[in-house]
């Protein structure tokens, strides 16, 4: 904005706000005038597309004897209210005494003087207004600042060549960028790096912060080899992070150069169309494009567009002034361009308003013939805007809402693993109260009768043996822990459905406490039979079942005789898997281990019925420390041809292994190159404990994996590998082939061989058969209305030939009589029924039996 300029224009709060001060025409006729300072307020209409007047003030001065001038406006920051208002700075010079005085413009038009003030020379050289209201302005290369507060001018104890910004940066209240003459140290400083460069240069910027009195190192801004050009700035973003200044902001150049400085760093350059550039303004729009407007003192301005770099998006010639605000009340910013139009003397009549983008007005166009279409496009262009930032928030709020949701649902979570523990250990568990946790409440009634409740929810634990355990391990394996539980023979008959889980003893506000691992049952017997397979894939018993329908005695009797004929040699023992270095984060964590599994009982009503019981093991200690001193490491040593190593280091290393069955073939040669292949290439030594099973020492990734080579015959026999992954499984499959015949075959086995999975499919199918028709006689199955069937009517037909009655009447009838009996028996018997919780406990064995023989098949094929 020009100095000499009659006319000053301010946008405030989307209207543009037109200052003229009426001058006295003659010199000779000012000694008894007044000056009058009008103000109008123009708003933008939509439907003429003009400027129209919605208000307007007068101020009015004594002018005797001198002359009144309107030096600047701007919006600053009433420190009274915290309210933005509009603030002209003006001078009345009489003589040689120059008074400067700043008016404040309310909403109802009125003008208020905040203070005023005398120098003795006149303001020239960097005026700015800010916060306060405050003027600060540059005289002599010292910079001068006043503020309605103390109405004291005040000088800052710098040297200045110029300011190129005022405004406000985070942490420092109002400051002042500004470049001088290079102060250089006797010695080097903290921003030592940048000594060499004010040398070369001459000159340097500063930062200078108005209320702390404080100095900040212009190295943050931007650095000192641009001092030189810049004419003037405007810091975009400021913010404090680790106690350091962060600084984001656009500069304008004497060589015609729009830079972005990012801490201090050069981001982006860009070349401006016209010389001389004087001021740089920024503009959001709707589309959150970040625009500069620079004005140059030709009286041409551009707009440079920053995306992906920056580039000139705009310009215009012959432009009176730019204005940024929500002119059009569209919520976001726009451009308003004031042109210089001799021909017409009246203010805002040659414009343009413009985002570079779907808003476009100009002067001098009829909307209502020339472009409806367009104007169409835009009225429903904003509209469509409108609801989809309604949608937008609409869909934050649920997002917010599901934050929410998932918080809840952590808390529960964490509070059931609390209750659960504490409920295996058979300790009183305590909810917490509302203040700590607002959206959580009992599910049990702990006010009526809690002696009752507690009794009561005791009871649906089932009781279980003291000493169901004979040992509680650990063992880690490469990156996995593996957990063993060896139970005791006659409680892990009891059982099935039987599992594993670790849950952290310990609270924990942030994660859950549950522990992901992968549970497995290895029972080893006197031959040493590794098999790691699932608890529902108990074999079936080898005994036939019994047909008999009708003695169910019989069948009560198989139950527990299949149940004590599962491998009563063997030992049984439940191992938990699960991921070591997630744990040792903690650095040293206690884990609580549980057992779940299903209780067997035999009633007299039901052939089998199982409740869920969960059942405490016992805890572990993990330590970083253990874990760096080998003491839970597996030990597989050489000793005299064998493999030394306890159960446990074996039932580990077969936990984390992964078990695959090769039956091999040969029709031309003996398999004697598989045993050597095996104590050769491979460097197997058998185990103390069983021969059968040999551990490999060979170095590399194969070190570690357990073989077991069964012969049937010299021609036949069946390799099982327990490795960590498929790469090792692989790398010994390559060298096995290299040494067995060409004429052998090597089939993958999925799980045993095919005559005992075949044995297992009869038995299953057996099974499936009996619970089909064992459910169509159930007890509880009555016959509709309850009417007798058969010989059950008391009346006793008589079983004579069927000739001699069809001879006499009586016959006839007493024929017909018995033929209507027995279809009524049938009718009756065709309509049986039964209740919903007997046919879903039907349902349920009919079921299970079908999966048993399914995942048989599933097998064989």
């Amino acid at each position: 904005m020009l100095l000499d300029e009659q006319d000053q224009f301010l946008s405030y709060s989307g209207e543009v706000l037109v200052f003229q001060l009426s001058k006295p025409k003659h010199a000779e006729e000012a000694a008894d005038k007044t000056m009058n300072l009008c103000v109008r307020r123009m708003a933008f209409n939509r439907d003429t597309k003009l400027f129209v007047q919605k208000s307007s003030g007068v101020f009015s001065m004594h002018a005797s004897h001198s002359k009144i001038e309107m030096i600047c406006c701007s919006c600053t920051t009433d420190s009274r209210t915290g309210i933005i208002l509009p603030c002209i700075l003006m001078k009345k010079k009489k003589r040689n005494n120059v008074k400067y005085f700043v008016l404040l413009l309310h909403s109802s038009n009125r003008f208020e003087q905040s203070f005023y003030f005398k120098l003795d020379y006149e303001l020239k050289e960097d005026i700015r207004l800010f916060a306060g209201p405050s003027v600060l302005w540059r005289h002599a290369n010292k910079l001068f600042y006043i503020s309605s507060n103390n109405c004291v001018v005040q000088s800052a104890p710098v040297q200045l060549s110029s300011v190129v910004w005022t405004g406000e940066i985070v942490g420092e209240g109002t400051a002042v960028l500004g470049t001088r003459t290079s102060c250089l140290p006797e010695t080097e400083d903290v921003d030592g790096f940048s000594v060499s460069d004010r040398a070369i240069w001459g000159s340097e910027f500063f930062g200078y912060a108005i209320q702390t009195q404080k100095m900040l190192p212009g190295t943050c801004f931007m650095p000192h080899a641009y001092s030189r050009v810049v004419s003037s700035v405007y810091i975009c973003k400021s913010e404090r992070w680790k106690k350091q200044l962060r600084i984001a902001l656009v500069a304008i150049t004497h060589k015609n150069q729009l830079i972005w400085f990012q801490n201090g760093v050069p981001k982006g350059v860009c070349e401006l169309p016209y010389e001389k550039p004087c001021s740089v303004k920024p503009a959001v729009t709707c589309s959150n494009d970040l625009l500069f407007v620079v004005s140059f003192a030709s009286g041409n301005s551009c707009v440079v567009q920053r995306r992906d770099s920056l580039q000139v998006a705009s310009k215009w010639q012959k432009v009176k002034c730019v204005l940024v605000d929500d002119f059009i009340g569209s919520g976001s910013e726009q451009l308003l361009l004031l042109f210089k139009d001799d021909s017409n003397t009246d203010v805002l009549s040659t414009f343009k308003i413009t985002d570079l983008g779907e808003v476009n007005y100009a002067s001098g166009i009829n909307y209502e013939h020339d472009v409806p279409a367009a104007e169409g496009l835009q009225e429903n262009g904003l509209l469509t805007v409108r609801a989809l930032e309604t949608r937008l928030q609409a869909g934050w709020t649920s997002v917010r809402e599901l934050q929410q949701h998932l918080g809840l649902q952590k808390r529960v979570i964490l509070e059931s693993c609390r209750a659960l523990i504490d409920l295996v250990e058979e300790r009183t568990h305590i909810l917490p109260n509302a203040k700590e946790v607002k959206c959580l409440v009992s599910l049990w009634d702990d006010v009526e009768n809690p002696p009752h409740s507690l009794s009561k929810e005791t009871s649906l634990v089932p009781k279980v043996p003291e000493h169901f355990t004979e040992e509680l391990w650990q063992r880690v394996v490469g990156d996995s822990l593996v957990v063993g539980v060896k139970l005791t023979e006659s409680f892990y008959l009891s059982l099935s459905d039987v599992s594993l889980s670790l849950v952290m003893d310990r609270d924990f506000s942030s994660i859950s406490p549950i522990i992901m691992c992968q549970s497995k049952i290895l029972k080893l017997n006197k031959a040493f039979s590794a098999l790691a397979v699932s608890s529902s894939q108990i074999e079936p018993p080898p005994k036939k079942m019994k047909l008999d329908l009708h003695s169910k005695n019989d069948l009560r009797k198989e139950f527990p005789k299949r149940s004590s004929n599962i491998q009563l040699d063997g030992v049984k023992t439940l191992t938990a898997v699960t991921s070591l270095s997630p744990l040792l984060a903690f650095h040293r964590v206690c884990c609580v281990v549980l057992l779940h599994a299903r209780k067997q009982n035999h009633q007299n009503d039901s052939l089998q019925q199982s409740k869920k019981i969960t059942v405490l093991c016992g805890k572990i200690l993990l330590s970083l420390e253990d874990i760096s001193n080998d003491r839970y490491s597996v030990k597989m040593l050489r000793d005299n041809s064998y493999c030394t190593g306890s159960v446990e280091d074996i039932l580990a290393v077969l936990a984390v292994s992964v078990r695959f069955a090769f039956q091999i073939v040969s029709s031309d040669c003996t398999l004697t190159p598989v045993s050597s292949w095996l104590l050769g290439e491979m460097e197997c030594t058998p185990f103390k404990e069983c021969q059968d099973h040999i551990f490999c020492h060979k170095a590399g990734n194969v070190h570690g994996t357990i073989f077991n080579w069964t012969l049937k015959n010299p021609f036949e026999g069946v390799l099982t590998i327990f490795c960590r992954n498929l790469t090792v499984l692989f790398q010994c499959l390559h060298s096995l082939t290299r040494v067995l015949p060409p004429s052998c075959s090597v089939k993958l086995l999925r799980s045993g061989s095919k005559a005992v999975l075949t044995e297992q499919l009869a038995l299953a199918l057996e099974k499936e058969m009996l619970t089909f028709k064992n459910s169509l006689f159930l007890k509880e199955t009555k016959p509709e209305n309850s009417l007798p069937l058969g010989n059950e009517s008391g009346k006793k037909i008589i079983n004579a030939p069927l000739v001699p009655l069809l001879d006499t009447e009586e016959g006839v009838q007493q024929f017909r009589k018995k033929l209507q009996n027995e279809r009524e028996e049938s009718v009756r018997s065709m309509n049986q029924t039964m209740t919903g919780a007997l046919y879903q406990k039907m349902a349920l064995k009919i079921a299970e039996a079908q999966l048993s023989s399914d995942m048989i098949v599933w097998r064989l094929s």
